[in-house]
Formats: structure tokens, sequence, C-alpha cells
């Protein structure tokens, strides 16, 4: 739920921001990019500190090779995308590769969400899982087609 939050308050902040006339965040998509950088700086710090990057590695299915070396890429693309996702020059590809991203990674949610045992930090059900998802998904897509500079 933190990663939901931090998605919805800084994008609400950048926005705000935005009515005071900072142009660089006078529009919806842009102030949802801000708040995007903020959920994957986030996510992407959290695939490098335990106990989160243990249950990360945990939850990435069976049939994948090297779990440690995926949530470490994983978490380098996540920040990388962040950074993209400030740059006006590279925001609009930026979230197109998040979004790829995340229908990528959602597998796993899938398969922590069905484990017997899951990882305390990743105890959601499937269906509220894969609503947030959705919300993520949806901001991806609303800085994809109008967020350019």
């Amino acid at each position: 739920m933190a990663v939901l939050l931090t998605l919805v308050l800084s994008s609400l902040a950048a926005r705000i921001v935005g009515w005071f006339g900072v142009d660089y965040v006078d529009s919806w998509p842009r102030a949802i990019a801000v708040g995007l950088a903020a959920m994957f700086v986030m996510t992407g710090v959290a695939h490098f500190v335990n106990p989160l990057r243990a249950d990360m590695i945990a939850i990435v299915p069976p049939g994948l090779p090297a779990p440690a070396a995926l949530v470490t890429v994983t978490g380098v693309l996540e920040l990388a995308g962040a950074a993209g996702l400030l740059l006006p020059a590279t925001r609009v590809a930026a979230a197109a590769c998040l979004l790829l991203l995340m229908l990528a990674m959602f597998p796993a949610n899938v398969y922590a969400a069905r484990m017997p045992n899951p990882p305390a930090s990743m105890t959601s059900r499937l269906p509220v899982r894969s609503a947030i998802e959705v919300v993520f998904l949806a901001a991806a897509v609303i800085v994809a087609v109008g967020g350019g500079q």
C-alpha cells in the first residue's frame, strides 16, 4: 500500500506545484510522471535492501533462472526508468518501457499471491495486487500518451 500512496501523493503534490506556476509539472501527465518516478525509486531501492530483496527473490517463479540476478536487473531497470521519467526528452519512452517491465514482472505477483506461505511483505491477495497493478499501468499509460515535452 505504501507504493500506491507514494504514487498518488507524489503525483498530487507535483500537480499542486504545477498549479502554482511550475511549468515542469503543469499537467496531470507530467505530475504523474513525477509520482511514478518516486514510486519506482522506492521499489527500485527495495530490490537491493533486505529483507525486501530476499522476499523478492523468493517470489521469482521457479521456472526462471538466477532469481537474485533477475531481482538485481529489474531493480536497476526500475531506477533507470525513474530517472528517465524525470527527463522531458525521455519521459514517454521511460513510461512505455516501465509499462512493459511491470507487465513482465506481474507473474511474480501472481506466484506470490498463490504461495501457501508468502514472504511477509508479499501477503496481498491476487485481486488486491491486480487492482493496484492496474492503477500503476494506467499511470504509465497516461504518461506515455500525454507526458511529452
